[in-house]
């Protein structure tokens, strides 16, 4: 990757620009029309959304505002918890398009797969009959592409057992210390591209010595070194900011290469675990 307008291709030939602008937490009623409208600037063209955000329309309006063909614009959204199964996943995407004012949405996901812990016997089904809703409105032209996010390997393989393809992304926490490889690995396997939510802890993984050492040595901020190894991975970032120099410093990764050795460093930290796809109960 050259450049933060270039893309990774998903398994039904859609482009994906390689980074995205996250937006989770970003406050509605202007802050996240702000912030995208200055990640469009600095020249972003993937922006994160979901309908659990309650910021969709702002995302909407920074685009329909930007003055940037709508098509060279990529627009992610997720399908809520509580609108899983087939007839609340169809209603939840028209209410989705609708709030951000587009004709069609990029890429739609599953927020969170439905779990035996909350559904017992009935997840599966649950999972299955909301991947349903997603594939009709592929066909439909609705979205231009449909994935996950959270779902784990076992989540995908029971999803595959009705699945008439597969999802195209899953968009999972991933950052130094806890990258998942189970499920990297799976993905790989199955071309189904992973992005990483939270890629900066939050903040924390800034502060770890072996990322600052690093910083050092490249030049660069703790959060490039972090960044640029995710797109060395193949794995595609959504950094989140609503400060223009971190936006911009966010999108500034194209200047220099990691070594593999400084790689396999990354690779080997140690950092708690994150949320657990089977435990939670929202």
């Amino acid at each position: 990757m050259n450049s933060l307008q270039e893309s990774f291709i998903l398994h039904n030939g859609i482009k994906i620009p390689c980074v995205g602008f996250g937006t989770y937490l970003s406050a509605a009623g202007g802050e996240t029309e702000r912030a995208v409208a200055e990640a469009l600037k600095v020249g972003y063209r993937h922006i994160d959304t979901a309908a659990f955000y309650k910021n969709e329309s702002d995302v909407g309006n920074a685009v329909k505002k930007s003055g940037i063909a709508r098509e060279e614009i990529f627009v992610t959204t997720k399908c809520w918890n509580a609108d899983r199964g087939y007839e609340n996943a169809k209603a939840a995407c028209e209410k989705s398009l609708l709030t951000l004012g587009l004709s069609y949405i990029d890429l739609y996901l599953i927020h969170w797969p439905a779990n035996e812990k909350q559904f017992g016997e009935r997840a599966e089904e649950i999972n299955a009959e909301t991947w349903r809703a997603f594939e009709e409105l592929c066909a439909e032209g609705k979205i231009r592409a449909a994935g996950v996010s959270n779902f784990l390997p076992h989540h995908l393989e029971m999803l595959k057992k009705t699945a008439k393809f597969m999802p195209a992304v899953d968009q999972i926490e991933a950052r130094p210390g806890f990258w998942q490889e189970e499920t990297l690995d799976y993905c790989r396997a199955h071309s189904i591209l992973v992005e990483a939510w939270s890629p900066l802890g939050r903040g924390a993984s800034l502060a770890l010595p072996a990322i600052g050492t690093l910083a050092e040595k490249y030049g660069k901020s703790p959060a490039q070194i972090i960044l640029r190894r995710m797109l060395q991975r193949g794995i595609l970032p959504l950094p989140k900011s609503v400060t223009p120099a971190r936006i911009a410093e966010n999108a500034d990764l194209f200047d220099f290469t990691l070594s593999d050795a400084d790689c396999a460093a990354i690779d080997a930290l140690r950092a708690p675990a994150g949320k657990n796809p089977d435990e939670i109960d929202f």
